[in-house]
């Protein structure tokens, strides 16, 4: 990413996290995890928590952070941050805790 005139890396470092998907193909994912939202620090508490969550539920699923703002909107979410879990928006506008996270993840893989 540029800006300004100078690079900046937009590869995370969590474990279970992919890179940014800011020129992916605009298609929503049917499996796996998803953190929509422009990289604010919201954006990263959730992404942290839904690799917490993760990590304690022993799934071995990767987080994929999408900053493009017509993939967003594709989803229909108006408000990030935004959780999408197997192509289902699951919470828009919220930083979740962990708990709540592992919650919604087990009741969409039920």
């Amino acid at each position: 990413m540029k800006w300004f005139g100078k690079t900046k890396d937009t590869a995370k470092e969590a474990p279970h996290t992919e890179p940014h998907m800011e020129n992916a193909p605009a298609q929503s994912p049917t499996e796996g995890v998803c953190v929509l939202g422009s990289g604010c620090s919201k954006c990263q508490a959730l992404e942290k928590a839904v690799c917490e969550a993760l990590e304690e539920l022993g799934m071995d699923t990767k987080v994929v952070h999408v900053t493009d703002f017509a993939q967003i909107a594709a989803y229909g979410v108006m408000s990030t941050p935004a959780l999408v879990v197997d192509g289902k928006v699951v919470s828009s506008g919220k930083v979740l805790q962990k708990e709540a996270v592992k919650k919604l993840i087990l009741e969409v893989r039920k």
